[in-house]
C-alpha cells in the first residue's frame, strides 16, 4: 500500500489482481473512509484493519466486475453506502445512491465534482475530488480505455473534459498499464522526448516495485498519444504520416484503433 497526502484528505493505493489498483480516500477531518472501485474485498478490509477505520463508502466508476466485485462483501461487513451513476444504477451492485454531474455525492469536508465520460461504458463516471482525478477505465497511464459500449466521439468527447482539468491534477486511475501504453506512444510519436524521457522515468520506478500511478494531467497532454491531438503540429505530422484527415477525432480514432491491434 502506498498513500499521498493532499489538502484534505490521504489516498491509500491497493495494488490488486494483476493490475488493478484500488484506492482508500482517508478524510482528515471527519470518519469518512472511501473506497473507489473495489475489484475485491480482502484488500480493502486489511486496508481498514490497518487504519483502525470502518469504511463508510464506495465510490464506483463503472459497472465492470474488477470494479465493483468487492461492493456487495464490502457492504455486508462495513454497512457502507454505495455511490454510483444514477443512469447506471441496475448494473452497480448494492447501489444505495445515485448521482450524476448535477448532484454529486456529499462527503463532510470533501469537496467531490463528478465527470460524465461515456466511451469505455456508456454510463462511465470519474469522481475529482480537490485536485486528485479518479478516472477509473477512462484515462490511464499513456493511454484510454477501450470502447466496449461508447464511441469515438464520446471517448473523444470525455478526454477533452479532462484535458482542460488543472494540469497539476493527480491522476488516480484504475490500471498498471503504463508500460505497455509508452511503447504504443513512442511508436506513434517517435520524436517526443518527453515520452522518452518518461520511459526511463517509469522504467525505474516499475524496476524498483514502485507504481507509475498517481500520473498528472500536464504529464499525460504530454505524453499519451489520445490527448496528443489536442496538439496541432502532432496533428499535422501523424495525418501527414498516415494520410488522414488533419482533424482531431479522426486522428484519435485512427490512434485507437491501432492501439486495439498493436
Amino acid at each position: 500500500m502506498w498513500s499521498y497526502q493532499h489538502e484534505n484528505f490521504i489516498i491509500h493505493q491497493l495494488p490488486v489482481l494483476s493490475d488493478n489498483y484500488i484506492y482508500l480516500i482517508e478524510a482528515k477531518k471527519s470518519d469518512a473512509l472511501i473506497a473507489v472501485d473495489p475489484a475485491l474485498a480482502a484488500p480493502v478490509r486489511e486496508a481498514c484493519q490497518s487504519l483502525g477505520k470502518p469504511l463508510t463508502h464506495i465510490f464506483n466508476t463503472h459497472h465492470h466486475w474488477d470494479h465493483t466485485d468487492g461492493n456487495l462483501e464490502l457492504k455486508r461487513d462495513y454497512g457502507c453506502q454505495i455511490i454510483g451513476a444514477s443512469h447506471d444504477a441496475a448494473r452497480i451492485p448494492g447501489i444505495n445512491i445515485g448521482i450524476c454531474e448535477s448532484t454529486p455525492p456529499e462527503v463532510d469536508h470533501l469537496n467531490i465534482t463528478v465527470i460524465d465520460l461515456p466511451g469505455h461504458t456508456s454510463g462511465h463516471i470519474a469522481y475529482l475530488i480537490g485536485d486528485a482525478l479518479f478516472c477509473g477505465d477512462t484515462l490511464f497511464g499513456a493511454g484510454c480505455g477501450r470502447l466496449f459500449e461508447g464511441t469515438a466521439t464520446q471517448m473523444w468527447q470525455s478526454l477533452n473534459k479532462l484535458a482542460k482539468l488543472n494540469e497539476k491534477s493527480r491522476i488516480y486511475c484504475a490500471h498498471e498499464y503504463t508500460m505497455a501504453n509508452l511503447t504504443f506512444a513512442h511508436a506513434m510519436d517517435p520524436d517526443n522526448q518527453q515520452v522518452d524521457e518518461r520511459i526511463n522515468t517509469d522504467s525505474a520506478k516499475r524496476h524498483a516495485g514502485l507504481p507509475t500511478i498517481p500520473s498528472t494531467i500536464g504529464l499525460e497532454k504530454a505524453t499519451n498519444p489520445f490527448l496528443r491531438p489536442l496538439n496541432p503540429d502532432f496533428c499535422s505530422s501523424y495525418a501527414g504520416h498516415y494520410g488522414i484527415d488533419n482533424n482531431a477525432l479522426t486522428i484519435f480514432t485512427h490512434l485507437r484503433t491501432k492501439k486495439d491491434h498493436f
